[in-house]
């Protein structure tokens, strides 16, 4: 009797657990789908890595390799694209692919769209300045198409332009949430899309001048960043689960990384007070001494400068998009007749930009009337090209896959190297995973840019010099 009670009481405690409502088990502090800006706010997450990146220094020669020096040599050797689908992009194509079921609680539905097709379009024109070619209309379909066909750079410049202005036509007042970046200011959002068409037009100066200067023109008419405020500024926090790339590395002991003679050069015997903030004296004499880039022999990191505290800090920041950069795009458009006002533009322009860089970075500018006067330095209009492109690079340190974009446009610096006889790459190589994945794509997109194998050296779209 006593073992059919225990039968009976189990049977109901079982019958009585599938009354209960179905969102028991659930944590509401743990949501199981995202929203719409809580998914924008993860793509977010990942634009430091536009920046943080060994590789990407090593491309713009802005740092030399003092430990794995082979790593910096230009093996050829392939590149994976993957983890920007798979993360951010995917993210962001998750909301695009939503619009009809996004919620305006968090922020007005068409500010949120925009948002993402601004983050979205600034992907993709990373990447595709990297490898060239690359998957686009046919990407981010999960598995509906596990082989999308490789896009032209060519026509994907075409369509961000297209995009980059629906988004801005398409803001609405009021913020979003959730916005870690601009804390939900769509007028600096609106901004940030009009500076990278703005970017992206000077980008054709050599295959497509004539749209270069019609989009350039828009993108300014629009309004661009227009103080070091609106800059696309990535902020790491002091706290492990947000710091810097550049931290993390160090904090393990791996001083693997000095200030370039190639940067040195640049910026040393110009007495450049943004020196002190890139890099730290040497150990040995106090010094700011430059390792050369691809240096195999004498690498004893005591002799030379290291990364300064501004960039290896824990909270540092990571300067994406910024004023300067506005600043030395238009001072070039000026010299190039894409702008009205001549050498007086262009010389106020390239100015005006060499005094936000130095406030961009906190350098000590008691010293900038010095600087300025300096004969490499004052503007000429004999050489205002190359002073334009050769403050822009240095400007850009640490954003090394930008400063290797304009390198290959302008040719400028002109003191690059070639370590092992090894010239700076023009692109990089696409993962060998495609080759056998996505064959038919990638054979047709190699094909199509290259005539044959890929390398390192075979040129983007708008790189025809």
């Amino acid at each position: 009797m006593q073992k059919l009670n225990i039968i009976i009481i189990t049977a109901l405690l079982l019958v009585g657990c599938n009354n209960f409502d179905e969102d028991i088990n659930i944590n509401p502090n743990v949501p199981s789908q995202a929203s719409g800006t809580q998914l924008i706010a993860n793509a977010m997450l990942s634009l430091s890595g536009l920046s943080s990146s060994p590789q990407g220094e090593f491309m713009s020669q802005y740092l030399s390799e003092t430990q794995y020096v082979n790593a910096s040599l230009y093996p050829q050797s392939s590149t994976s694209f993957y983890g920007w689908y798979q993360g951010p992009l995917m993210n962001l194509q998750t909301v695009l692919n939503a619009a009809d079921e996004l919620s305006g609680v968090e922020g007005p539905v068409p500010n949120q769209l925009a948002v993402a097709k601004i983050l979205k379009s600034y992907y993709i024109w990373s990447l595709t300045d990297r490898w060239g070619d690359i998957p686009y209309t046919q990407a981010l379909m999960g598995a509906n198409n596990f082989t999308p066909a490789y896009d032209s750079q060519e026509s994907i410049y075409a369509d961000l332009f297209t995009v980059l202005d629906e988004a801005s036509n398409q803001i609405v007042p009021g913020s979003i949430s959730n916005d870690i970046i601009y804390g939900g200011n769509m007028a600096k959002w609106s901004k940030l899309a009009n500076t990278l068409k703005m970017l992206m037009a000077l980008r054709l100066s050599e295959v497509n001048p004539t749209l270069g200067k019609e989009k350039f023109a828009a993108a300014m008419q629009a309004g661009v960043l227009n103080s070091n405020s609106d800059n696309l500024v990535f902020k790491h926090l002091a706290d492990a689960n947000n710091q810097n790339y550049w931290f993390g590395q160090l904090n393990q002991g791996r001083e693997w990384w000095a200030i370039s003679s190639t940067l040195m050069d640049k910026m040393k015997p110009v007495g450049d007070p943004r020196l002190m903030i890139y890099g730290n004296a040497n150990r040995t004499d106090g010094e700011y001494t430059g390792l050369v880039f691809g240096e195999t022999v004498n690498i004893d990191t005591e002799k030379y400068a290291l990364l300064g505290e501004a960039i290896t800090a824990q909270d540092a920041q990571v300067y994406l998009v910024t004023y300067a950069q506005v600043l030395f795009a238009q001072a070039e458009a000026a010299k190039l007749g894409w702008i009205a006002g001549g050498d007086a533009t262009a010389e106020e322009n390239y100015n005006m930009a060499i005094e936000a860089s130095m406030d961009q970075w906190g350098a000590d500018t008691s010293t900038l009337a010095d600087f300025m006067a300096m004969p490499e330095i004052a503007y000429s209009a004999d050489m205002a090209i190359e002073q334009i492109a050769t403050q822009r690079w240095v400007h850009l340190f640490m954003h090394g896959y930008e400063g290797w974009a304009e390198y290959r446009r302008t040719g400028y610096p002109n003191n690059m190297v070639a370590p092992g006889g090894a010239e700076v790459p023009k692109r990089q190589i696409y993962i060998e995973t495609e080759q056998f994945n996505n064959t038919e794509n990638y054979n047709e997109a190699v094909q199509r840019q290259f005539g044959g194998p890929e390398s390192l050296y075979g040129n983007v779209w708008w790189d025809v010099n």
